[in-house]
C-alpha cells in the first residue's frame, strides 16, 4: 500500500477503526429529518467523534466548513425509493469528481445476488482501478440482496465481503448478521476491515448492543446513517458509538457516559 493511500485511510478512521456516518440518503429518500440542515447535523456528529462523513459530490461545499477536521468520503452511485427498483444503483460520479470535491476516499454500493450484480461487479472493478491511479481508498458497500437471498445470512454476507476484497476494495461495509458468533464468519471471510451498516432504527441500547456485538466479532467499526443523523441528539449518540468502537466500552457504559437512556 502507498503512503498516500495510508494517509487517506488514516483520515477516515482512527487506529484502523472507523466510525463513518453516511448521509447520501437525500438522493435515495429526499431531504428527510436530519438532512435539511445538514450543516448542523455534520457539525454535531463530527464534534461527537465521527471519523468521517459520506455524501454525494454535490454536497461537498456544505460538508467541508462543518466537519471539524473529520474525513470525507464521496459516494459514487445511487438510486431512489420512488424509482422502478432501488437495487439498481447507477453511477453518479468518478474518482476525479471526488478528488475535486475534496474527498479522502470514495464509496460504491453493490448488491451481490441481485439482477444488477454483473454490471455492478464491472463498475466496482473499474472504480478500484481508477482509484488506484490516485491512491484513493475505496469503501465498498457490499450487501447480499436478491431473489431468495436472506440479507442477514452469514454465508451470503461472507461471500459479499470476499467479492469486494477480490475486486480491490480497501474497507468493506455490509449488514450485521444478528449476533457476534455468526458475524465472526463474515469478518474472517476477508483480510480487509469490515464495518457494519446501521440497519433499521431501534432503541439506543439496541443500536449500541449491535455495535458491541460486531466489534466482539472482529469488525473494524460501523458505517451508520439514520440511527445517528436522525437521532434526537446526533452528537450524543455519535459519542456513545465512538466509545464502543474506539474505547472498547460496553454498550450500557457508553450510553451512560453520553447521557442516553439505559434500558432496565
Amino acid at each position: 500500500m502507498s503512503a498516500g493511500k495510508d494517509a487517506r485511510l488514516a483520515r477516515i478512521g482512527t487506529g484502523g477503526r472507523h466510525l463513518i456516518v453516511p448521509m447520501d440518503h437525500g438522493i435515495t429518500m429526499g431531504a428527510v429529518t436530519g438532512l435539511k440542515d445538514i450543516e448542523s447535523t455534520i457539525d454535531g456528529i463530527t464534534a461527537g467523534g465521527a471519523d468521517a462523513v459520506l455524501t454525494q459530490k454535490g454536497l461537498a461545499e456544505r460538508v467541508h466548513p462543518n466537519k471539524n477536521g473529520a474525513g470525507y468520503i464521496v459516494h459514487l452511485n445511487g438510486s431512489t425509493t420512488i424509482g422502478p427498483d432501488e437495487d439498481d444503483k447507477r453511477l453518479t460520479g468518478t474518482v476525479e469528481d471526488a478528488i475535486r470535491a475534496g474527498a479522502d476516499a470514495v464509496s460504491f454500493h453493490i448488491n451481490v445476488g441481485s439482477e444488477y450484480e454483473p454490471e455492478q461487479i464491472t463498475q466496482l472493478g473499474e472504480l478500484t482501478t481508477e482509484a488506484g491511479r490516485f491512491n484513493i481508498p475505496v469503501l465498498a458497500m457490499a450487501y447480499a440482496r436478491g431473489p431468495g437471498i436472506d440479507g442477514s445470512d452469514p454465508e451470503a454476507l461472507g461471500h459479499a465481503v470476499r467479492l469486494a476484497e477480490e475486486l480491490g476494495a480497501d474497507v468493506i461495509k455490509t449488514s450485521y448478521s444478528g449476533d457476534a458468533d455468526s458475524f465472526a464468519h463474515v469478518v474472517e471471510s476477508t483480510a480487509k476491515p469490515v464495518v457494519i451498516a446501521g440497519g433499521s432504527k431501534g432503541t439506543d441500547q439496541q443500536t449500541l448492543e449491535m455495535v458491541r456485538g460486531a466489534m466482539d466479532a472482529g469488525a473494524a467499526g460501523v458505517s451508520m446513517g439514520r440511527s445517528i443523523f436522525q437521532h434526537d441528539d446526533p452528537e450524543e449518540i455519535t459519542s456513545a458509538v465512538a466509545s464502543v468502537i474506539h474505547d472498547d466500552a460496553r454498550a450500557r457504559d457508553a450510553l451512560e457516559a453520553a447521557g442516553l437512556t439505559v434500558e432496565p
